[in-house]
C-alpha cells in the first residue's frame, strides 16, 4: 500500500516550526508535546519526525533507529509524568487512531499518552 503523506497537516507544520507547541520531549527522531485539547490531566502527543501516516506505516517503513527512538521517548515521557504503574504511578493509556474507521484526524502518525485519572472503558460497549 502506498501511504500518501500530506505535508500541510498540522503536525508537519509543528515540526517545521510554523505552529508553536508546548514541547514535553524532543529527540533526534521524535517530538512530544501537550495536546491543545486535553482529554485527561496528562495528554501528550508523541510524533515521529519522519513522514509517516499511521502506526502500521511507521512500523513497516521506519528505520530501526526511528522505531527505537520513538519507543524510548514514550517510556521517558511516562517516567517524567510519574505515571508508570511499576514505579508508583497509577497508569496511563496510549492510543493511536488510523484511517477513517479509527477516526484519525491528523494524517501524521501520532500516539496519545493519557493519564492522571481513571479513563474508563477503552471503547463503549455496543
Amino acid at each position: 500500500m502506498a501511504y500518501a503523506y500530506d505535508d500541510q497537516n498540522v503536525f508537519a507544520k509543528i515540526l517545521r516550526g510554523e505552529i508553536p507547541n508546548r514541547t514535553v520531549l524532543e529527540t533526534e527522531h521524535t517530538l512530544a508535546f501537550q495536546d491543545i485539547a486535553p482529554k485527561a490531566p496528562h495528554h501528550v502527543l508523541v510524533i515521529p519526525k519522519g513522514r509517516y501516516v499511521t502506526a502500521d506505516h511507521f512500523a513497516l517503513e521506519a528505520s530501526e533507529a526511528e522505531i527505537v527512538d520513538f519507543t524510548r521517548a514514550v517510556g521517558e515521557i511516562c517516567r517524567k509524568l510519574g505515571v508508570q504503574p511499576g514505579e508508583g504511578g497509577a497508569g496511563f493509556r496510549t492510543i493511536s487512531n488510523a484511517g477513517s474507521d479509527g477516526v484519525q484526524e491528523v494524517p501524521h502518525y501520532h500516539l496519545h499518552i493519557l493519564a492522571g485519572r481513571n479513563l474508563g472503558p477503552m471503547v463503549p460497549h455496543g
